[in-house]
């Protein structure tokens, strides 16, 4: 049978390690296509490029074809289908991101909005993230998981309009209980702007805040992650309230 072809990108650029891992598990399943950001785009969401230029370059890579571009992850997977490869891919798979994306930090994600993409393409997408932060992140305890679900997804299908953000625990491999499929929960982020000023005189200020969680329910991705599951959240880019509908006919439109 024709090995399928896969789609690698992420949010943290075409340098990052775990770019690196993601690309050596999928060099298992199919053939890899790697089409990732030349710098860093964390926290882009699904931003993409319309008031100026785009630049891709090839970049040597063993054993696959790579190219990274000037744009945000959203723009790689544009670029990718409609640019690059000479055909559809079978999967595409984004990350493995440094750092969660669990809750609401889906909406933030430049790693989630690639997979998104892809799916708005009805292509079968999958988001990685482990919960480490540091650029020098253990991936070990990753790649099972990973190749795990990526190898279900690929012989079972991802239903359509549907993508999976999978989160990792930052712990060893022999202390992660296992896989749950969950909700994603609410939360969100209370933010404070650090406030300075330069020597020049001028102002200027640094995003920072507090990370709140709002759900003690224990089918969320947030209860799975802390009690070390990976957690896979079903995810959608309808973003219509389907159960609003109803009460908003009933005003005086």
């Amino acid at each position: 049978m024709k090995r399928p072809l896969i789609l690698v990108t992420n949010d943290d650029g075409i340098t990052a390690p775990g770019l690196q891992e993601l690309i050596a598990i999928m060099k298992e399943l199919g053939d890899v296509v790697v089409v990732a950001p030349d710098s860093p785009q964390s926290g882009m969401g699904h931003a993409i490029t319309i008031n100026s230029i785009l630049h891709v370059h090839e970049v040597k890579m063993e054993g696959v074809k790579a190219y990274s571009t000037s744009g945000t992850p959203a723009d790689c997977v544009k670029l990718a289908v409609n640019e690059i490869l000479d055909r559809r891919p079978d999967l595409c798979v984004s990350g493995i991101n440094h750092g969660s994306n669990a809750s609401i930090n889906i909406i933030y994600s430049g790693t989630m909005s690639a997979a998104m993409e892809a799916g708005i393409e009805d292509i079968p997408a999958i988001g990685f993230s482990l919960c480490d932060y540091s650029w020098d992140a253990d991936f070990v305890a990753s790649r099972n998981y990973v190749r795990q679900i990526t190898s279900e997804a690929i012989k079972n299908g991802i239903p359509k309009g549907v993508v999976l953000n999978v989160n990792i625990p930052n712990v060893k491999e022999e202390e992660i209980e296992g896989i749950r499929v969950c909700r994603q929960a609410k939360a969100n982020w209370k933010e404070t702007f650090d406030k300075r000023t330069n020597p020049l005189g001028q102002e200027y200020y640094w995003l920072t805040g507090n990370f709140t969680l709002m759900d003690q329910g224990e089918d969320t991705d947030e209860w799975a992650l802390a009690n070390n599951f990976v957690s896979v959240v079903p995810a959608q880019y309808d973003l219509t309230a389907h159960h609003s509908i109803q009460h908003i006919n009933s005003w005086d439109l």
